[in-house]
């Protein structure tokens, strides 16, 4: 046997509700824009934090590989364009958090 079809006016109301606890745990889960400290921060460690670790591992393979300092120099630059990158990245969640606060104030 088959089911009954469900009434179309307790779908749409449950639609509705679902709608609304979305809309609330939406706005509960938004992020505050950011600050000037934390985006200073944020830009700061990426870009110490991966020039040090390309640093770190090019002066580790120079001493395994005996080729000073051509992997420390090579790695070192590598680790600060990928800092950079980050931070293009960061700047770009950084833009994102202020247009989705303008939206809330907005709204």
């Amino acid at each position: 046997m088959s089911e009954p079809d469900p009434d179309p006016e307790k779908l749409r109301a449950l639609g509705q509700k679902l709608d609304a606890i979305n809309r609330r745990d939406a706005k509960r889960n938004a992020l505050p824009p950011p600050s000037s400290g934390e985006i200073a921060y944020r830009f700061a460690t990426e870009l110490v934090a991966t020039t040090v670790v390309g640093g770190g591992i090019g002066w580790g393979l120079d001493w395994v590989f005996h080729t000073r300092p051509l992997l420390t120099i090579v790695l070192f630059l590598l680790g600060a364009a990928a800092g950079v990158r980050n931070v293009i990245l960061a700047s770009k969640e950084f833009n994102a958090r202020f247009e989705a606060g303008r939206d809330k104030k907005g709204s």
